[in-house]
């Protein structure tokens, strides 16, 4: 029995023995196995991952900023500026740094000027976020006074903002920008790429509070908008428009537009509307307001096309100057319509039928030229098609294919109904004639030449501006477009507004004209819509705002007289009638004589 139990003892040992050696090299392989996991995970991450996780660092403390640049600047042709951009700063903050401090909204709200519930909305909306605008563009003296808060995750940004010292007087031709500086009306969304430059860019350093420590590389170099120099004149500009809004006070009218273009160029000079708004207002009115009506409103032209009438005949060889018409009794049939005049004008020659805008002797002329070829040369004037401006949304009036003609709208269109055109058409359309039959598409950039193109020889196109004389001469429509020492030609027009089935009582008022005649530099056309204080005669309600403003324009040019004889013969007047005035305060008193002293003085 001893021996069996002997030999059980030293096997347990055995058994003992073994099991504490594999435990000891088990845990020394997983010991192993934990540092070789180690090892390779930092392998793996200073070597083979490396970019990934230093991109991941660098996120945290190094940023991509942009360099804010300025809009390019727009001067008028003289270098007056017109459109600048100024520097200004915007308040934005990092949501998910901003809302760790709820306690300090109000602080923020109330530095914003903004109820704190619409800002905690507004901040919480974007809680994800690590950038949100809170107030863009303010002076950079109110961004100082808000980040003196030192509010947690609040920052500003240098930005620009546009302004415009011409305020109303331009606001349709420049246009305006939006919040991110980018055009949106006028010659401003017409050149935005020119004008808007590209921002830069530039990697920085910055610390928990998002401040900037350091600035590590420049990415991107900025890059300023170019500079624009319109062939607008700011003075003509301005006195244009002074002297529009005068007309509509004095006439109560709705609205109104002028044109002034330069005869030999095509440049725009002045192009003004009202009502207007004020582009540097924050809240530019109503859309309607923002509209350029001399580029966009198709109007009928009324009688301001008869000059063009004529001059079709005067191609057609089918008049002269002098070929009479006789416009008795006042009116002709038209379908189951009249074309009538304002009076019984008689016989009348091809110049008298200008002077006395007869529309009887209109559509006599243009019932000599075929269909096709007053079609055709209507649409060598500019009608029923863009000017070529490049003005954004600029319209192309309305002229009908011939082919499409009904039995009256011939005989209609003479006297300018039954077609329509833009202010700034017709304004292209006479400086056409007073440009020798030439026609140059407009621009608004000074110094560019559109290529002009001939539509009409040079005699011809002299004796139509002869003809359009005579409207300011005595006798004619227009007396009151006269200006002294200057010989001025021009077509008055009335046309009444079109409605739904016909016309209203409502009316536009028109004059167009050159100055001077024997060398005409400028092209003018005036429209004022809905007058209602009386008159609603073009000669009566426009020609006084063509007279004022060429006036000016033409001492602001320097242009010299071409009626000298006239000119001297006023002054002379003038001055006769001020010799008496003077003579009589100039006159020396008469000395009292001394009395002799009686023989019984003392």
């Amino acid at each position: 029995m001893s021996g069996p139990a002997k030999n059980t003892a030293p096997r347990n040992r055995n058994r003992a023995r073994f099991n504490l050696r594999g435990r000891v090299m088990l845990v020394v392989g997983a010991l192993a196995l934990c540092s070789f996991s180690l090892v390779g995970r930092a392998a793996y991450v200073q070597l083979i991952n490396a970019d990934f996780y230093q991109r991941q660092g660098n996120e945290r403390f190094i940023r991509d900023i942009e360099i804010p640049t300025s809009r390019g600047m727009i001067t008028d042709r003289n270098g007056e500026p017109v459109a600048v951009s100024s520097p200004v700063e915007s308040i934005w903050c990092d949501p998910k740094e901003l809302l760790k401090n709820p306690d300090r909204l109000p602080e923020l709200a109330q530095a914003l000027g903004e109820p704190l519930e619409s800002l905690t909305r507004r901040v919480s909306q974007r809680a994800e976020k690590e950038f949100y605008y809170l107030k863009r563009r303010i002076n950079p003296d109110e961004a100082k006074k808000i980040l003196a808060h030192n509010v947690p995750g609040v920052y500003s940004k240098r930005e620009f903002r546009r302004f415009y010292p011409q305020g109303e007087a331009m606001a349709h031709v420049l246009g305006f920008t939006n919040v991110d500086d980018n055009g949106q009306e006028g010659l401003e969304l017409a050149f935005n790429d020119w004008l808007r430059g590209s921002s830069g860019g530039k990697k920085v350093i910055i610390d928990r509070r998002g401040r900037i420590v350091e600035s590590v590389d420049l990415v991107k170099q900025s890059q300023p908008g170019k500079d624009l120099t319109l062939s607008i004149d700011r003075r003509i500009q301005f006195l244009a428009f002074r002297e529009l809004r005068n007309a509509l006070i004095t006439n109560n009218a709705s609205s109104g537009s002028a044109v002034v273009l330069d005869v030999a160029t095509g440049e725009v000079l002045a192009m003004v509307n009202l009502p207007t708004f004020n582009p540097n207002a924050a809240s530019l009115g109503k859309p309607d307001a923002h509209r350029n009506r001399a580029i966009t409103d198709m109007i009928e032209p009324g009688s301001t096309i008869k000059p063009i009438t004529a001059a079709a005949a005067l191609v057609a060889g089918k008049v002269t100057p002098a070929t009479q018409f006789n416009t008795a009794p006042g009116w002709i049939p038209n379908g189951k319509w009249r074309t009538t005049d304002t009076h019984n004008y008689g016989v009348l020659d091809v110049t008298g039928i200008i002077r006395k805008s007869s529309n009887v002797g209109a559509a006599k002329l243009a019932a000599l030229v075929p269909d096709q070829q007053y079609y055709e040369f209507l649409r060598s004037f500019g009608y029923g098609q863009k000017t070529g401006s490049g003005f954004p949304g600029e319209a192309a009036g309305s002229l009908p294919p011939a082919d499409r003609w009904c039995g009256t709208c011939k005989q209609t269109m003479s006297y300018g109904y039954g077609l329509s055109a833009t202010p700034l058409q017709i304004a292209h359309a006479y400086a056409t004639l007073g440009n020798g039959g030439r026609s140059i598409a407009p621009t608004f950039v000074k110094g560019q030449r559109n290529e002009p193109v001939q539509v009409l020889s040079p005699e011809i196109a002299r004796q139509v501006v002869e003809m359009m004389q005579t409207v300011t001469e005595p006798g004619g429509t227009a007396t009151q477009a006269a200006i002294l020492g200057y010989h001025v030609a021009g077509k008055t027009g009335t046309a009444r507004k079109a409605s739904a089935g016909g016309y209203s009582r409502e009316y536009f008022a028109f004059f167009a004209g050159l100055v001077p005649v024997d060398n005409p530099r400028f092209a003018m056309a005036v429209v004022i819509d809905n007058p209602t204080a009386g008159s609603y005669y073009g000669g009566l309600v426009s020609a006084p705002v063509f007279q004022k403003v060429m006036e000016g324009s033409l001492r602001l040019m320097d242009v010299p007289p071409d009626d000298i004889e006239t000119w001297i013969a006023a002054q002379e007047k003038i001055e006769a009638k001020r010799r008496p005035l003077v003579a009589a305060v100039a006159a020396p008193a008469q000395p009292a004589l001394p009395v002799p002293l009686s023989e019984d003085a003392p």
